[in-house]
């Protein structure tokens, strides 16, 4: 059996981390908004593109995160 490969949401700009919508264990569908994050004073949701299980949340409200920071971790 293949190892499955893990899938990583990142950050696409600079931004302030408002919230983290999910914990290890949570299963995401696509289109679940798992993060919120603010930049220039507008919100924007972080969408899973992907299905899976969290393994990981790398990120707490009240970080600064950059362009291509690993927000989240997924096993598919």
């Amino acid at each position: 059996m293949a190892r499955e490969q893990l899938i990583q949401i990142v950050s696409e700009m600079v931004a302030g981390v408002l919230g983290v919508d999910v914990e290890v264990g949570a299963r995401v569908e696509v289109g679940d908004e798992v993060a919120l994050l603010e930049s220039m004073k507008m919100e924007i949701p972080v969408i899973a593109d992907t299905p899976g299980t969290v393994t990981a949340v790398k990120v707490a409200a009240g970080d600064v995160v950059q362009e291509g920071d690993v927000l989240l971790v997924l096993a598919p």
